[in-house]
């Protein structure tokens, strides 16, 4: 298969430091930087435990992602994959389900850039920041996908520099005392408060669903195979740095913030980082944390964007979205795809402030629901693709899965754990209700316009 110049009309142009930064910054996030309060809540310093569960599920998840990827780097990814390994229907399903987890997120990023602007003009109103936010990203959308790759390289670069300071100076705290009289903090807060399990094994495994949630859009990596230089050599090496990196910024930052404050007083006094950062003499600190978390809104509404620019492009090649989303740009970008993308995104941002609570909650259940569908479906794809090969195939594939079959079933359990898990939650379990009819209502649209006289083929 041909891997360079324009597979598909889109063009190979992100290199392997940029697709390494577009995995980082899709799934460092928000909630990092104002703390994951209400998992350590329910977690103590055990969540550690649940965020390396979750990163070896991460891991079995890219790996399986991978070995499909660059064996075929086609675009739309994952769901160009359930579609030619499963039928019609599970890429229609696939696709549509991703794509709407990513307006639904964008939606709430680019609300969160009006909030975030106000922290400096708190006079003007939240729609400008909003609406302007939406336009940029839509115009470094179409631009070349160097461009988007460069816009991102750099949006996740200020997370992971904010990250990383805040590692050094946390550790500095816990093993000098800089900034704390020179009297070293320690590590006595990971157990003296009610012990490393405070709420026993059940909290740790309580926690495990705002961990998944966590590490969502991490498969955004996929997504860039259909324009990745030589993805053979390029995505094998951003997806093994990508997950080495994400437990050490993940767990890092979570084992310097539990060794300085105590865990049940943690979201009581605001952001653990800003915290942090005061705590050593660094002015302004709470404003260069609101300058990271607008840049990581940013980020997470850019890759929203190329994600859901790709997967209509993709859902179009398949006769599975109108046929006009196929157009391209003179850069080689699905311009259509972008803008319908970009114009759901502002009629996402007007409904959020129109819309009653309770609507806008149904809507983004849904965005919870989908992480859980698309992942289920990678895996169930590799084991469905390796299934496909002969023994001598098998042993000439270029990244294969490690531990298959097995890692690939346990991932899957751990997800229908996860959904177990869910049902606990109030505001979780309301996405097990409003998922499936969503996948009802998909699967109703499909054969009503897509596929009126196809046969039923599911995952």
């Amino acid at each position: 298969m041909k891997t360079s110049g324009t597979d598909n009309g889109l063009r190979r142009g992100l290199k392997e430091r940029h697709i390494q930064l577009i995995a980082l910054g899709g799934s460092i996030g928000v909630g990092l930087f104002l703390g994951s309060a209400t998992a350590i809540k329910l977690a103590g310093p055990a969540l550690m435990i649940s965020y390396m569960v979750g990163g070896i599920v991460v891991f079995c998840l890219l790996r399986a992602l991978g070995e499909v990827a660059v064996q075929y780097p086609l675009p739309g990814s994952f769901s160009a994959y359930a579609n030619l390994l499963f039928g019609p229907l599970a890429g229609y399903i696939t696709g549509w389900t991703y794509w709407f987890m990513w307006v639904v997120t964008g939606m709430a990023e680019i609300t969160a850039v009006g909030i975030y602007i106000n922290f400096w003009l708190p006079e003007l109103p939240q729609w400008i920041p909003a609406l302007a936010a939406v336009i940029l990203i839509t115009l470094i959308n179409l631009i070349a996908v160097e461009a988007y790759g460069e816009f991102e390289f750099w949006f996740a670069l200020i997370k992971i520099v904010t990250i990383v300071i805040m590692l050094f100076t946390g550790l500095g705290v816990i093993l000098f005392g800089v900034g704390n009289g020179g009297i070293a903090v320690g590590i006595s807060n990971l157990w003296v408060h009610g012990g490393f399990f405070p709420h026993g094994a059940a909290g740790m495994l309580l926690a495990l669903t705002m961990v998944l949630f966590s590490y969502v859009g991490i498969e955004v990596i996929g997504v860039t195979a259909g324009e990745a230089k030589d993805p053979g050599k390029t995505l094998p090496a951003a997806i093994d740095k990508v997950f080495w990196r994400i437990i050490l910024f993940y767990i890092g930052s979570l084992y310097v913030i539990l060794c300085l404050y105590p865990w049940d007083e943690i979201g009581t006094v605001g952001s653990p980082f800003v915290s942090t950062l005061e705590r050593i003499g660094i002015a302004k600190a709470a404003g260069i944390m609101n300058f990271v978390v607008l840049t990581a809104a940013l980020s997470s509404c850019n890759s929203g964007i190329f994600s859901t620019g790709r997967m209509l492009y993709s859902l179009a090649l398949a006769k599975n979205a109108p046929a006009f989303l196929i157009r391209l740009n003179r850069f080689h970008v699905p311009v259509n795809g972008v803008l319908v993308s970009s114009f759901c995104l502002v009629v996402g941002v007007i409904l959020n402030y129109l819309a009653p609570a309770k609507v806008f909650t149904y809507v983004t259940s849904i965005g919870a629901f989908a992480g859980l569908w698309v992942w289920a479906t990678i895996f169930m794809v590799q084991l469905k693709f390796r299934r496909s090969l002969t023994d001598g195939q098998a042993a000439k594939l270029a990244y294969p899965m490690p531990g298959y079959p097995l890692s690939g079933w346990l991932c899957l359990i751990f997800l229908v754990l996860v959904a177990f898990l869910m049902s606990f939650d109030p505001d979780t379990a309301l996405a097990l209700v409003v998922g499936p009819m969503w996948l009802a209502g998909l699967v109703a649209s499909y054969y009503l316009f897509i596929r009126p006289n196809s046969r039923i083929s599911i995952l």
